[in-house]
C-alpha cells in the first residue's frame, strides 16, 4: 500500500501536518498559509496566483463566497477581434482549454481540512459523510483537499441521489462520482433505434455508466458485456443493470478495452476530442492522440464474429474545430481492415449548442454525431 502524501503548514508558531487528498493526481502543494474570515479577496487572488495555497479556517460559506471571489478575479483570456481572426480555430481551442486549465490551478489553491468521520473542520460545514465516502473512501486522520474538488464531489452525490432520466430506457440511472453523466440524449438514441444484427452477445467498450450496455440489453440481446478500465466506472454500471432488472443479461467487467472471446455487436463511444485529460471527467471527453479511438478500430477485427457489426459512436466536433480530420479516421478504418457499413446522423440538442455565448458556437451548433456500422472487410 502506498504511503499517502502529506503536507505541511506553521500556524500560531506551530507546525501542522495533513494527508493531501486529490481525485485529479495533484501533487502537494509546496507552499501553504493558514487563513481565516478575515482574509479579503484581493489578497486571496493574488496568493493563489503566485502559487501559494490557502489552508482555511473559520466558516464554510465564508470559504465558498471566497472562492467564488476569487474566480471573479480570473481574466476571462479574451482577445482583440484581429488576433483572434488570425488564429486557426484549434490554436483557438487549445488556448481556450489552457486557460481552463489555469482557471483550475488557481481556484484549486484554496483548501480545506477534514477529520475523520469524515467532516469538514469548519463552522457551518455540511454533512458530506456520504458524498466524500462514495467519492473517496475513508479518512484516515487529519486530512486537507481542495474545496474545489469537495463541491465537485458534492455535487455528483447530488446526481447520484436524484438520478437521470434516460428516454431511451425510460428510467432514471444514477452516476458515481467520477462517471460521465450521458447528459446529451442524441447519441443514445441512436444506438436505441439503429437496426440490430442478428446477435446474441455484445461488447460495450469503455462502459461507464453503462447506459449503452444497458439500452441493448434492454432491446433484447441476450448477453452484453461492458468493459472500463476504471474500477468506479464498473461499480457504477453494475448498479445500472442491478437497478433496471437488467443484471441477468448486462454485466461490467474492469478490463482495458476488448474482453476474451467474440461478438456479434461490438460498441464504443470513445471520447470525442484529441487531448489529454486534465481531470478525472475528462477522461470521458478527451483521448489523448485518439489512442482508445484507434485501439477499438485496430481491435475489432479480432473480436467480432463472422457477419458481426461495430458500432462507433462518435461525434464530428473534433474535425470541425480542426483537432482530427475525416480522412484520419476513414484511413484508421481502411488500415485496420474494416469497411463501413452504413452511418446513420442525428443533430445536437444539449444547451450549449444554441449557446451564443459559446466561443466555439459555429462549431457547436453544425456538430453532427454519427452511428458508424462496420464491418470486416
Amino acid at each position: 500500500m502506498n504511503t499517502p502524501a502529506t503536507i505541511s503548514w506553521t500556524h500560531q508558531g506551530s507546525e501542522h501536518t495533513a494527508i493531501w487528498s486529490s481525485a485529479n493526481s495533484e501533487p502537494p502543494p509546496q507552499r501553504i498559509v493558514a487563513v481565516d474570515d478575515t482574509l479579503g479577496a484581493d489578497e486571496a487572488y493574488r496568493l493563489a496566483t503566485a502559487g501559494t495555497s490557502m489552508l482555511f479556517a473559520g466558516d464554510y460559506h465564508n470559504a465558498r463566497q471566497l472562492l467564488g471571489a476569487i474566480a471573479r478575479r480570473i481574466p476571462a483570456g479574451t482577445k482583440t477581434k484581429r488576433k483572434a481572426a488570425a488564429a486557426t480555430t484549434a490554436e483557438r481551442f487549445y488556448k481556450y482549454r489552457q486557460a481552463r486549465k489555469q482557471r483550475a490551478q488557481v481556484l484549486s489553491k484554496l483548501l480545506v481540512p477534514l477529520e475523520e468521520g469524515p467532516v469538514v473542520a469548519l463552522r457551518r460545514a455540511p454533512d458530506v459523510a456520504e458524498a466524500w465516502m462514495n467519492a473517496f473512501g475513508p479518512v484516515p486522520g487529519p486530512t486537507a483537499v481542495s474545496l474545489q474538488e469537495l463541491l465537485g464531489a458534492i455535487g455528483a452525490q447530488q446526481w447520484r441521489s436524484s438520478g437521470l432520466y434516460v428516454s431511451a430506457l425510460d428510467a432514471k440511472i444514477h452516476p458515481h462520482y467520477g462517471t460521465f453523466a450521458p447528459v446529451r440524449g442524441e447519441y443514445l438514441e441512436l444506438v436505441a433505434v439503429a437496426e440490430l444484427p442478428s446477435a446474441a452477445r455484445a461488447f460495450d467498450i469503455g462502459t461507464g455508466t453503462g447506459v449503452l450496455a444497458a439500452i441493448l440489453a434492454k432491446r433484447g440481446i441476450k448477453e452484453v458485456l461492458g468493459t472500463d478500465s476504471q474500477a468506479r466506472s464498473v461499480a457504477c454500471a453494475t448498479q445500472t443493470f442491478e437497478s433496471l432488472g437488467l443484471a441477468g443479461s448486462a454485466r461490467a467487467v474492469e478490463r482495458d478495452m476488448f474482453p476474451e472471446g467474440l461478438a456479434g455487436l461490438i460498441v464504443c463511444n470513445p471520447p470525442w476530442l484529441p487531448g489529454t485529460p486534465q481531470t478525472l471527467l475528462d477522461f470521458a471527453v478527451y483521448d489523448p492522440k485518439s489512442a482508445m479511438l484507434r485501439a477499438f478500430l485496430a481491435g475489432l477485427p479480432r473480436h467480432l464474429e463472422a457477419g458481426g457489426q461495430g458500432w462507433l459512436v462518435i461525434s464530428d466536433l473534433a474535425e470541425r474545430l480542426g483537432l482530427r480530420s475525416r480522412e484520419e479516421l476513414l484511413d484508421w478504418i481502411e488500415r485496420a481492415g474494416l469497411v463501413v457499413l452504413g452511418r446513420e446522423d442525428t443533430r445536437p440538442v444539449h444547451g450549449r449548442a444554441s449557446d451564443g455565448t459559446d466561443p466555439f458556437h459555429d462549431e457547436r451548433s453544425s456538430e453532427i454525431t454519427s452511428l458508424w456500422k462496420l464491418g470486416v472487410a
